[in-house]
C-alpha cells in the first residue's frame, strides 16, 4: 500500500452535510455522485464548491462506480503521479464499450512522451504566436456578419466557430465547411445521454480524420504538425507507432481544439455584460487586464470539469483506501475554485495580479493548446470590445455538463 497524501486521516462529510446536499441537490453527492446528473449542469458551482470544502475523495456508484478528487493539493497528486494514477486505461469512467483511447491524453510514459516531445513544437508559443493576425481577421469577420442586426446567438455565430476555425486553418488544414459535423461528432460524443451515441459519434470523428490523416501522407509536406503524425513517431522498443495510434493523435488534438474554449468564451462574454466596470477595464488597458481577465476566466469557467485516472496500486489518498483498478477523477474545476490557493474563489476579479487555476490540467498531460486557447481569447475580448463595447444577455444561457462543460446558447442584443 502507497500514501500519497500528507493528510492521514480521511474526513467524511457530516450526516448534516449529507442531509443538506439531498435536500439541495436531491442526492448525496458525497458518498453518491453523478457526473451526468442534471442537478451538476444546473448548480454546477454550488456542488462543486461543496465538494471542495466538505470532502476530500467523493465517491459515485454509477455504473462500476469511481472517486472524486476535487481540492486542488488532491488534485495535484494524482495528476503528477502517473506511475500510481495511469491514464493508459482512459479518463472516461464506465468507457463505453468500443470507444478508441485518445492518444497522447490516454496514454503514460514511454508512449507519451514520445508523443508529446514531438507534437510540443508545434504548439509552442512562438509558432502559435504567427496565427494572431489570422485569428484576429477571423473574429472580425464574424463579428461582421451580424454586428448591423444588433442582436446575436453568441456560441453559434461566434464562440463555437472561431476555435474552430483557428485550429482547422492554422494546424489541421482542414476545411472549414466540416466544421459543424466535426464539433457536433466532439460534443454528442462527449455529452450525448445515449451510450451507444457517444460510441457512434467518436466513431465518425475518428473515421473522418483518419481518412484526411490518409489523404495528407500521400501528398506533398507541408512541414506541419499533420505531416508529422502522418510520419509517426517511434517507440522504445524500436518499432514505429502503428497507424491507429496516430489516427488516435489527430482525434485528441482536434478535441482539445474545438471543444473547449468556447465555453470560456461565452461565459466570459455572458458575465462581462452584467459588469460593465470590468468590461470598462479591458477597453481602457487591454495590456494590463486582458491576460488577467484571461486566466480568470479559465480559472471560474473551467470547460473541462474532471479527468479520470486508474489506480496501479492499492493507494492511500487524503486519508481514504483506494484499490488496485479502482477509478478517480480530478475535478480541474474544483482544484481551480479552492481556497486553499484562491483568496475569495467563488468571486470573478480580473484584477487579480497572480491567478492559479487547474484549467489547462497538471502533470505531464498538461493541455498542448493552452498557448492557443489563450490567443483565442485575447483577440476574442480586445476585438469584440473594440466592435461591441456594450451588449445584454436576452434570456438565460443554456448549459451542458459532464466530463466538459458546455454553453449551448447565449442571445445577446446591443
Amino acid at each position: 500500500m502507497e500514501s500519497t497524501s500528507d493528510k492521514a486521516t480521511y474526513t467524511a462529510p457530516t450526516q448534516a452535510d449529507i442531509d443538506e446536499a439531498i435536500k439541495k441537490y436531491g442526492r448525496d453527492i458525497y458518498n453518491d455522485f453523478d457526473l451526468d446528473d442534471p442537478a451538476f449542469n444546473e448548480k454546477h458551482f454550488e456542488i462543486i464548491d461543496d465538494l471542495v470544502e466538505k470532502c476530500p475523495v467523493a465517491h459515485s456508484k454509477v455504473g462500476d462506480g469511481y472517486y472524486i478528487v476535487a481540492q486542488n493539493s488532491l488534485v495535484k497528486e494524482v495528476g503528477q503521479n502517473w506511475r500510481t494514477f495511469s491514464a493508459a486505461s482512459g479518463y472516461m469512467p464506465n468507457r463505453p464499450e468500443g470507444v478508441p483511447f485518445l492518444y497522447p491524453e490516454e496514454s503514460d510514459p514511454p508512449l507519451h512522451t514520445a508523443w508529446r516531445q514531438s507534437l510540443n513544437p508545434f504548439m509552442g508559443p512562438g509558432v502559435v504566436n504567427d496565427y494572431e493576425d489570422q485569428i484576429r481577421a477571423d473574429a472580425n469577420t464574424l463579428i461582421d456578419r451580424f454586428i448591423d442586426n444588433g442582436k446575436c446567438e453568441f456560441v453559434s455565430e461566434f464562440a463555437a466557430v472561431l476555435p474552430g476555425w483557428a485550429f482547422f486553418k492554422n494546424v489541421l488544414g482542414v476545411p472549414v465547411e466540416d466544421l459543424d459535423k466535426l464539433v457536433d461528432g466532439v460534443e454528442q460524443g462527449t455529452f450525448s445521454p445515449d451510450l451507444e451515441e457517444r460510441g457512434a459519434k467518436f466513431g465518425f470523428v475518428f473515421e473522418y480524420l483518419g481518412e484526411y490523416l490518409k489523404k495528407r501522407s500521400e501528398e506533398p509536406p507541408r512541414g506541419d504538425m499533420v505531416d508529422m503524425i502522418a510520419a509517426g513517431v517511434e517507440y522504445e522498443d524500436g518499432t514505429m507507432s502503428p497507424w491507429e495510434d496516430r489516427v488516435s493523435v489527430l482525434v485528441d488534438m482536434t478535441f482539445g481544439g474545438i471543444a473547449t474554449t468556447t465555453y470560456v468564451m461565452a461565459s466570459a462574454i455572458n458575465w462581462l455584460a452584467e459588469n460593465p466596470k470590468a468590461r470598462q477595464l479591458l477597453i481602457d488597458d487591454p495590456e494590463t487586464y486582458v491576460p488577467r481577465a484571461i486566466e480568470e476566466f479559465a480559472r471560474v469557467f473551467a470547460p473541462v470539469v474532471a479527468l479520470g485516472r486508474t489506480c496501479t496500486k492499492d493507494v492511500e489518498i487524503g486519508g481514504r483506501m483506494l484499490s488496485e483498478g479502482d477509478f478517480i477523477l480530478m475535478m480541474y474545476a474544483g482544484a481551480s475554485r479552492d481556497p486553499a490557493v484562491v483568496e475569495d474563489p467563488k468571486t470573478i476579479d480580473i484584477s487579480r495580479e497572480s491567478v492559479l487555476h487547474s484549467a489547462f490540467g497538471v502533470g505531464i498531460h498538461r493541455c498542448i493548446g493552452s498557448n492557443l486557447a489563450r490567443l483565442e481569447l485575447r483577440a476574442t475580448f480586445e476585438e469584440w470590445l473594440k466592435r461591441v463595447p456594450e451588449w445584454r444577455v436576452v434570456e438565460e444561457p443554456v448549459y451542458m455538463t459532464g466530463q466538459l462543460r458546455s454553453i449551448r446558447s447565449l442571445n445577446l442584443a446591443w
